[in-house]
């Protein structure tokens, strides 16, 4: 059972691999995989590396499960596989790019096209158990996660991190704003969002506002 992550980001993360709790997170992850349903496919757990490269980061969102229902994760923080229906989640952040920037709503829930743009599609937790949210959290997905947001905050410069929700917001910590930029805004869930903490935040023309301001090419937020 092989699982590889792109080989840009082997390099920055070669010395996470080799810590006892890594191993120890794959051997559970293989151990889970081989025993119950798991999500997202095993070839897909690093999808989120392996379409957005090390050097290309420019956006990171984070997200904090996979999905856990049949046929939904594919490796990318709120998306989904290509004909899946879009969870109430993805249909809010659809709706505000839709009234952000005049975008028309995408048949497609597969976020691909960001990742290609740089933007890191980052599951705080990147495996779970069918039917079980949550399933798969404090075995060291976390510990290895915040140590990719930390590698990128200290390699890189004027990356912009969305920051959407409680949880996603405590990782502000692991970033120094004076070199990169941070926007939060509530979590797009319904719960969040018919509160009023989500509609209304225009995250995507703040991202290409703050990219065209460090002579960045703006995302293309429009899927096909």
């Amino acid at each position: 059972m092989d699982i590889r992550i792109h080989s840009s980001w082997e390099k920055p993360l070669q010395s996470e691999f080799k810590k006892p709790y890594f191993k120890d997170l794959m051997t559970f992850v293989k151990h889970e995989y081989a025993t119950q349903t798991c999500y997202p496919k095993i070839e897909n757990i690093y999808n989120a590396f392996n379409w957005c490269s090390f050097n290309d980061v420019k956006v990171v969102i984070i997200g904090q499960d996979p999905y856990h229902g049949v046929g939904q994760a594919n490796g990318l923080c709120f998306s989904v596989n290509e004909g899946m229906a879009h969870p109430p989640s993805l249909r809010n952040i659809f709706k505000e790019l839709e009234h952000d920037l005049g975008k028309t709503y995408p048949i497609s829930g597969n976020l691909e096209p960001w990742a290609k743009q740089g933007v890191l599609l980052l599951n705080a937790t990147l495996t779970v158990r069918a039917g079980v949210a949550g399933s798969h959290q404090k075995q060291g997905w976390e510990v290895f996660t915040d140590q990719v947001i930390k590698t990128i905050n200290d390699q890189k410069r004027n990356v912009i991190f969305l920051l959407w929700g409680g949880f996603a917001k405590e990782k502000a910590k692991l970033i120094d704003t004076s070199k990169h930029t941070i926007i939060t805004s509530g979590h797009p869930s319904p719960l969040s969002a018919n509160r009023g903490y989500w509609f209304g935040n225009k995250c995507f023309s703040q991202v290409n506002s703050q990219l065209e301001q460090v002579g960045a090419s703006p995302i293309v937020w429009q899927l096909p």
